[in-house]
């Protein structure tokens, strides 16, 4: 029985639950038998996913009883394998090519583990102490690899989206800002500003800046999609048109997003010129560097030249900087523009403080409580460094380029785009049968097939309304044999479905 195992006759204490220093051999106890079993889990999974299906899980979930504890740690990790680890999607296992999910590196997992039992809250330096100058500390450092200057800040939130609503936060009400102060404007009101405000970004561009404009009030209809070349990258001869077109008509460019790294195809849309016309055009640019973040300690760095004249930079560290979720980081050029989310509240970080040069984090983010997210990524810097970090990356975007020629040769499939990172878009072609409506339920049935299995896990997209297969490779462990042997899957899966169509459908050549 484990220290955390208590009789039916002996009912636990409930303090004992609590971690103190009464309770730390209790926590050692329970902590180790959990990593022990997590260990040999992550080393005996032979696929990404077992396969089961919502209507098979469901059940077993639904059948707990959480009005009836277990009292025992051991006999509750016995009910997770059941519920839970038995099943789970695997990131680690290389034959997962689907979602933006790497596998994490060790340090950061230790950070994780530290993280969680002391449990820092990073809003205010007297729930934090050092943990505040930790997470400033990674805030500077980021923002020298991103070239922004002196005056650069920024803060770290849950991920992608919250980020990039920040950053559309601080660009609108800087927009607002200018226009009810600039001169020759007389009685102008903010509720005449907000209507005229747009968002340019590519077509491609992740679907939280339209979140974003709904959530500040803006609806949808703000974002303008700017078309993209034939390598899905923002065409500036586009936006250039779109920037006129806002000032010809009226509206407030407020913002352009720039994607460094586009979630499908991986693409990194002209940064230097897109950083001219918005100087030309008075718009605040921000960059979704979420995915292409990996960069900034990569060989590759040049692919990011032009990011250092950016407002604001998005970058998500749980992506290509191989650290568990949640870890991301909002990044602006000048603090000053992080007043638009500063609020004081007596009881928590009173204006005092502020005069005093006491540093609340609270003060620059649209969070109060805060995990001490940061830590992780300052153990994996500490222990393996900057350097490794960018190796890896390269490393998947050297398998993907290698891939990519691998799916051009192959009669089987056609490919979109010749990656800039780590991500394929491609779809297998049935033989001798040009049907799109075909080739569209071949593909769709071959990834669900695929996934059924739990062989391996890839994901879908669309590209000009057709169905589309997708490989993210963030895995520097997966090699070109296990894509090779993917691709014969599913090709197995296509085959298959095709052999079960009525006539006049042709079999898979």
């Amino acid at each position: 029985m484990s220290l955390l195992a208590h009789s039916a006759e002996d009912p636990a204490d409930s303090r004992t639950y609590l971690l103190n220093n009464g309770t730390a051999h209790r926590y050692h106890s329970a902590v180790t038998e959990s990593v022990t079993r997590i260990s040999a889990k992550i080393a005996g999974t032979a696929r990404p996913f077992t396969g089961i299906s919502v209507d098979r899980l469901a059940p077993a979930i639904a059948g707990v009883d959480l009005d009836a504890p277990l009292h025992d740690a051991a006999a509750a990790l016995d009910e997770l394998e059941e519920v839970y680890l038995r099943d789970a999607v695997y990131f680690h296992h290389p034959r997962y090519l689907a979602h933006l999910n790497c596998p994490v590196v060790i340090p950061a997992l230790v950070g994780e583990a530290v993280l969680s039992a002391v449990n820092s809250s990073l809003d205010t330096w007297d729930q934090s102490a050092g943990g505040t100058l930790i997470e400033r500390r990674l805030i500077d450092w980021t923002a020298a690899r991103i070239g922004l200057g002196e005056l650069a800040d920024g803060i770290f939130t849950s991920g992608g989206s919250q980020s990039n609503l920040q950053a559309m936060l601080l660009a609108r009400d800087e927009a607002c800002r200018r226009e009810l102060t600039r001169d020759g404007v007389a009685g102008a009101r903010l509720t005449d500003v907000l209507p005229r405000l747009r968002i340019l970004t590519s077509a491609c561009s992740h679907f939280s800046i339209r979140k974003s404009a709904t959530l500040l009030g803006m609806g949808a209809e703000a974002v303008i999609a700017v078309p993209v070349d034939a390598e899905k990258r923002m065409r500036t001869d586009a936006l250039a048109d779109e920037l006129a077109r806002c000032h010809r008509d009226g509206l407030i460019p407020m913002a352009v997003v720039a994607t460094a790294g586009t979630t499908d195809f991986g693409s990194i849309d002209p940064l230097p010129e897109t950083a001219d016309l918005c100087a030309r055009h008075g718009a605040w640019m921000h960059v979704d560097a979420a995915y292409g973040c990996g960069l900034l300690v990569s060989r590759r760095r040049d692919l990011l030249d032009g990011i250092e004249r950016a407002d604001s930079v998005t970058v998500d560290y749980h992506k290509s900087f191989f650290q568990p979720v949640s870890s991301s980081a909002i990044l602006v050029r000048d603090r000053a523009t992080l007043r638009h989310v500063t609020y004081h509240a007596d009881y928590l970080n009173p204006r005092r403080m502020a005069e005093a040069r006491i540093p609340n984090q609270v003060d620059k983010s649209i969070q109060t409580t805060r995990r001490f997210d940061a830590l992780k990524l300052w153990l994996t810097l500490r222990i393996m460094g900057a350097r490794a970090v960018g190796e890896l990356f390269d490393e998947v975007v050297d398998r993907a380029a290698d891939a990519w020629k691998l799916l051009h040769d192959d009669p089987r499939f056609e490919v979109v785009t010749e990656p800039r990172l780590s991500t394929l878009v491609f779809r297998y072609v049935p033989s001798a049968d040009p049907d799109p409506e075909l080739a569209d339920r071949v593909n769709l049935h071959a990834r669900e097939a695929l996934f059924a299995s739990g062989d391996a896990i890839v994901a879908g997209t669309k590209v000009d309304g057709r169905h589309y297969l997708k490989f993210t490779l963030l895995n520097p462990e997966t090699t070109l044999e296990d894509i090779a042997t993917v691709l014969d899957l599913i090709a197995e899966h296509a085959g298959a479905f095709l052999a079960e169509q009525p006539r006049p459908a042709l079999s898979a050549r």
